[in-house]
């Protein structure tokens, strides 16, 4: 494995978790043994922010980076499902980790779907040798990039924003708007290239270690090789998958964080909260109250999980489909997903605001930092209004119309 250089400006973590390697066990076994190492630190490196750069490392160790690519690649040929189960299980421990882990994947899905298999063949091998990590910097509602044509190569200009994961990356998913006709590019392009430059001007309440800032482009070229276009962005029902993958790993991360809170609010209710004096209970876990309100958040979790494993696995069939895979099968796939992502949106939020209904007023102490969960999915459940998703699923409820595909839907 190549040495990993630590980009000016990133601060390295002082804490370096034990680093899971592939011979400690199977790809869940790998990400539950990073998930338990992440968790003692989570809360001081929410109140840190900045770059995760010990955690990141410990990723690129355990090979779990390699996990969505075949076998043949080098990879760990997992499913979407067990891949999504694992980045459930990393955000459990801290959103912010489910985050960059789950978007680096994505960003490898979107090579394999925008891209010729001579351009996503090659990426893939060599991120499974180096165990290379992807950051994004596509974000198709920034439209401050440019890119015009000198040649046989093309010239990127402009900023984006919101690009998670970028700091610490190897590689980049980045696009811009052609100068002369508007079309939407996307390329893949180390991230150390000239005229990259990769801020740290991340600094909001929650997902703190996302380093979800900005990526400045000045005079960078993009050779043509290096351009998503064949069959290009959203251009077939299969490359359409892609931002449904997007939206079922936001689900998983949403429910991670709601599980990481569930987990916190019981070990406090069991161990450290005190009875309500009305309830007539020695212990806290006696008041009919807290255990009513313990069975609603158990509900909710379920709901959740059973519609995003569903939702998992019928991505993974329509994935298997590939350039077969028509419209309605990528429909169906579409209403599944918003079903799951609502659902999960949901319960999340109720969950991370009334644990502490559960736990008690000492729960809120400054340092356990739980108000983290909240902030970690209240950040990132704005990624694009629920709103919306309800809206697609009331259309086909009454009118029997799937989503209409685009980087949202």
């Amino acid at each position: 494995m190549h040495a990993i250089q630590v980009p000016p400006g990133a601060p390295a973590s002082p804490l370096s978790p034990p680093a899971a390697t592939a011979a400690d066990g199977t790809p869940r076994q790998l990400a539950q043994q990073l998930a338990q190492a992440f968790a003692v630190t989570a809360a001081e490196r929410d109140a840190r922010g900045g770059t995760p750069k010990a955690e990141r490392d410990a990723l690129r160790a355990s090979g779990l980076l390699a996990l969505s690519i075949p076998l043949r690649y080098g990879g760990h040929g997992a499913s979407w499902r067990e891949t999504l189960d694992a980045v459930r299980t990393v955000g459990r421990a801290d959103g912010s980790l489910g985050h960059v882990f789950g978007f680096h994947h994505l960003m490898l899905a979107t090579v394999r779907l925008f891209g010729a298999p001579v351009q996503w063949e090659a990426w893939f091998e060599q991120t499974a040798r180096h165990q290379w990590f992807w950051g994004n910097a596509l974000n198709p509602l920034d439209e401050r990039a440019v890119s015009r044509e000198h040649g046989d190569w093309r010239e990127f200009n402009g900023q984006k924003s919101f690009c998670s994961g970028a700091l610490d990356s190897e590689m980049l998913i980045a696009s811009a708007r052609d100068a002369d006709s508007g079309t939407l590019l996307i390329a893949a392009i180390p991230t150390g290239r000239s005229g990259i430059s990769v801020a740290e001007d991340w600094d909001n309440i929650g997902q703190r270690q996302t380093d979800s800032g900005t990526v400045t482009f000045k005079k960078v070229r993009v050779e043509h090789h290096e351009i998503l276009a064949d069959p290009g962005p959203l251009s077939t029902p299969f490359a359409c998958l892609r931002p449904l993958l997007a939206q079922l790993i936001l689900t998983n991360i949403y429910l991670g964080i709601s599980e990481g809170a569930f987990d916190d609010a019981r070990h406090y209710t069991l161990h450290e909260s005190r009875p309500w004096h009305a309830a007539k209970v020695e212990r806290t876990d006696d008041d009919p109250y807290i255990l009513g309100q313990y069975g609603e958040f158990w509900v909710g979790l379920e709901s959740a999980r059973v519609l995003a494993d569903r939702a998992a696995d019928r991505l993974d069939a329509a994935w298997q489909r590939g350039a077969a895979l028509t419209e309605a099968q990528r429909g169906e796939v579409a209403l599944a997903v918003a079903t799951a992502k609502v659902c999960a949106t949901e319960t999340g939020l109720g969950i991370c605001t009334r644990m502490f209904d559960v736990a008690g007023a000492r729960a809120t102490h400054g340092a356990l930092r739980l108000d983290r969960h909240w902030r970690n999915l209240r950040t990132h459940t704005l990624h694009d209004p629920l709103a919306y998703k309800l809206r697609e699923l009331g259309d086909w409820v009454l009118k029997q119309r799937y989503p209409t595909p685009g980087f949202y839907s």
